[in-house]
């Protein structure tokens, strides 16, 4: 993996690429993350398909480009990233937050897309209770109190069933939550408030779609999951049964067989029946 930064447009984008592979898959991060969090999971992939990971502006140590990040300009940063890199198609797999970004990309550049997984993601633009929870957590960014943020978030993507056996990574993301950039968390946190519905959207979207949820997910419950997975019969949709909301570490091996499996059915061909798999139940 080569890692390295690049200029994506006018934004300086931190970048990881295997730039090996006739295939592409690239691994967008999730909120107060950054791409140290595919670290473990590039190994299942990148003997297989040319791997690219990246730092989303505002995370990470890619740059803060303003005072709101809107998903439109986190996706064009994307795109252009991917043309700096000589990739003109890829499957694109985003994490939470990660698959905002997924969404906006499809929604502009679906040219460029051979499939679009959402790992612990949705397409539904954020309640009013939701806003007014990311207000408050710029409050608490605002009053000097990250600590508290990350105190509360980062046990919270995990399984209750996890916990004690992922305390690592719990750690890990409470660590790099203290490395995010203040005014890179609230631009995000911003361009969150702000995003639209992407139902429509995913509905029009004549590309290979898949949802990755997680039966114990805290952020996602499966009423609202299943509700989705009822409302989108384009799309495939695969559970982690024993998963908060970060399947890549609680269930890494059942995750990587299902993106393998995805991008191995849809690496630019028509779309297909949906899997079956031992480890998750599909649709």
């Amino acid at each position: 993996m080569i890692d390295k930064f690049i200029m994506a447009g006018p934004t300086a984008l931190h970048v990881c690429d295997s730039q090996q592979g006739d295939r592409c898959v690239v691994l967008l991060h999730g909120y107060l993350e950054s791409m140290l969090v595919w670290e473990d999971f590039i190994p299942f992939l990148y003997k297989e398909v040319r791997v690219v990971t990246l730092d989303l502006p505002g995370h990470g140590i890619s740059v803060v480009a303003g005072e709101e990040h809107p998903m439109e300009f986190l996706a064009d940063t994307v795109a252009d990233g991917l043309r700096e890199l000589g990739i003109e198609r890829c499957t694109l797999v985003g994490h939470s937050m990660g698959g905002y970004a997924a969404e906006a990309f499809a929604e502009r550049h679906s040219d460029m897309l051979q499939g679009l997984i959402l790992f612990h993601s949705t397409p539904n633009a954020d309640t009013e209770q939701k806003k007014a929870d990311r207000l408050r957590e710029i409050e608490l960014i605002r009053a000097d109190k990250k600590e508290l943020l990350a105190s509360q978030f980062a046990p919270k993507g995990f399984a209750e069933e996890n916990r004690r056996r992922l305390r690592d990574r719990i750690g890990q993301l409470e660590e790099l939550t203290a490395a995010t950039d203040d005014d890179g968390i609230v631009a995000l946190l911003r361009g969150m408030i702000e995003r639209r519905d992407m139902n429509d959207m995913l509905h029009a979207l004549q590309v290979p779609q898949l949802f990755i949820f997680g039966r114990m997910d805290g952020f996602i419950s499966v009423e609202t999951a299943e509700r989705l997975a009822a409302a989108h019969p384009q799309a495939e949709v695969a559970w982690l049964e024993h998963s908060g909301h970060m399947g890549f570490w609680e269930e890494p091996e059942a995750s990587e067989r299902i993106i393998r499996s995805f991008i191995g059915r849809h690496g630019g061909q028509e779309m297909t029946p949906a899997f079956d798999s031992s480890d998750s139940s599909a649709r």
